[in-house]
């Protein structure tokens, strides 16, 4: 491993205060107009390099934490890993087949399908799910609807990873169309994220949409950032990646240690904060750009180098492998890494009725359409793409003036009533239902009464049942500072069953000084 010094570091995050990499020109080559052959093929190679991505990092996922895979290490790939990993590990095709959801609302209701609609279907769905999503289902299941069920106050995973491996969809139905892709990420990804987590999936989409058009990657991954506010944690964040490469172009290494040295604090999802993992749209999102910036339009470089990165790394090369494989299209992959694809693509993924072959031919529709709704035209094999000008969305901020100050081990088996006490201006309180002997019994859901200090009392149920789960007992935040008192109680209690109370988590609205 090349050695980074600090000055290197500063020079990279220097660069980045500067602006640098804000304003970019639009390239002469720039494509506004394709064949009907050459649209199906740049979709196809958004869908396989997703799979392909997906399959390859599949077995590094959170086993690196804040920690690169280093260059010694294998990762395997040969050309029967998709079709065994397809049969034996169908959950991990859950960027994939959570991406049809969408897709599928949209072919029975047409592509201005409402947001309440796609809620449903993914709450309502077979598919497990976890942090984001599973937080949003059991929001949806319980009546906070979208965009309430992604939004910070009512979920600790608002800036989680989520909508950012699940916005493929929204770029590759809006070739060369940001604002069209961020219409349709406006109303799927504020399901489950908000604010940071809600611009890692706006940011993706754009890049997918500028790959139909543009076959420079340093230009898609710059143009893109206009999308999202300047000022944002997430776009401060990719700045920093593209300043890195401007010093360096050939060292990802840098980059990554500028990203882990600024960005690894995890300060909403209660899975990592003060633990060394990171599910952050930003920091998995900074990888994505890495391996697409440094891996230099070569697909299988750029996989290495998303997946080496660490943490969510199957998610992260799925993501770079999708927007690279659009651009180079389907027949641009290279052979060794599409091959292995073929097998598999005429096989629904798990918990759906949509194969590669069915979603190929789905999206390409639902691209003709949302070119004809934007202003471009379809006359025979050719297609004109109407040009849109990059808008910005909105400033959201999740956890503002939130600042975690101590994880506390609880080990509470609540089987009635509990009271706990902190102090600081939040909390977040984990912990799970106990797994009942009887494997038939009918699900079971805890109901438990929640009193916050003065407030009055709340009740919310705690189901068994994994699928719809509450990620979390409770929380609360913007508090006032100052002591406050959590006492729950158990409505319906079981015999020999309890709640387990984990952790107490504390927030403050200064951070914490330390002095070394």
């Amino acid at each position: 491993m090349k050695k980074i010094s600090r000055v290197s570091v500063a020079l990279c995050l220097l660069v980045a205060a500067c602006g640098r990499a804000e304003k970019v020109e639009s390239p002469p080559g720039l494509r506004t107009e394709l064949t009907r052959t050459e649209l199906l093929d740049k979709i196809k190679g958004g869908w396989a390099g997703q799979v392909i991505g997906c399959t390859f990092g599949g077995p590094t996922e959170f086993r690196y934490q804040g920690a690169m895979i280093q260059d010694y290490q294998t990762i395997p790939w040969d050309d029967s890993l998709v079709a065994l990993r397809f049969e034996k590990s169908p959950g991990l095709y859950d960027d994939v087949y959570m991406d049809l959801t969408f897709v599928d609302v949209m072919a029975r209701e047409g592509i201005d399908a409402p947001a309440e609609s796609h809620a449903r279907a993914f709450a309502h769905a077979g598919y497990p799910l976890w942090h984001a999503n599973q937080a949003a289902r059991y929001n949806i299941l319980n009546g906070i609807l979208p965009p309430a069920s992604g939004h910070w106050l009512n979920t600790p995973h608002a800036d989680d990873i989520d909508f950012q491996i699940e916005a493929d969809f929204a770029g590759l139905m809006s070739p060369g169309m940001v604002n069209a892709g961020t219409e349709v990420c406006d109303r799927v990804g504020h399901i489950m994220n908000y604010g940071d987590g809600w611009y890692g999936g706006v940011y993706i989409a754009a890049m997918y949409s500028l790959a139909f058009v543009s076959g420079d990657i340093e230009y898609v991954v710059k143009e893109g950032l206009k999308v999202l506010p300047p000022e944002s944690g997430f776009a401060r964040c990719m700045r920093d990646v593209i300043a890195c490469y401007r010093v360096d172009p050939n060292d990802w290494k840098r980059a990554w240690l500028a990203v882990e040295r600024k960005w690894a604090q995890d300060v909403g999802c209660p899975d990592f904060v003060f633990h060394p993992g990171n599910i952050d749209a930003r920091v998995n999102g900074a990888y994505v750009v890495i391996g697409l910036l440094y891996g230099h339009g070569d697909f299988g470089r750029t996989l290495q180098i998303a997946t080496r990165c660490g943490q969510d790394s199957d998610c992260n090369p799925a993501s770079a492998g999708g927007i690279l494989g659009t651009m180079l299209g389907y027949d641009g992959i290279p052979a060794v890494w599409r091959d292995p694809v073929k097998p598999v693509e005429d096989k629904p993924f798990a918990y759906t009725t949509m194969s590669l072959n069915k979603v190929y031919e789905t999206g390409f529709g639902q691209a003709l359409e949302m070119i004809r709704k934007n202003g471009g035209t379809v006359d025979g094999d050719k297609v004109r793409l109407p040009f849109q000008a990059i808008k910005p969305v909105p400033l959201e901020v999740s956890f503002a003036g939130c600042y975690p100050v101590e994880r506390k081990r609880l080990d509470i088996k609540l089987d009635t009533s509990a009271e706990i006490n902190f102090e600081g201006t939040g909390y977040v309180l984990t912990g799970q239902p106990s797994k009942m002997d009887d494997a038939n019994a009918a699900p079971y859901v805890f109901q438990v009464e929640l009193v916050l200090d003065d407030r009055l009392p709340v009740v919310f149920g705690m189901p068994v049942d994994d699928l719809v789960r509450k990620l979390e007992i409770s929380w609360a935040y913007l508090l006032r500072a100052g002591k406050h008192t959590i006492k729950l109680r158990i409505l319906n209690p079981r015999p020999g069953e309890y709640i387990r109370v984990d952790d107490l988590i504390t927030y403050s609205d200064k951070p914490v000084e330390r002095t070394y």
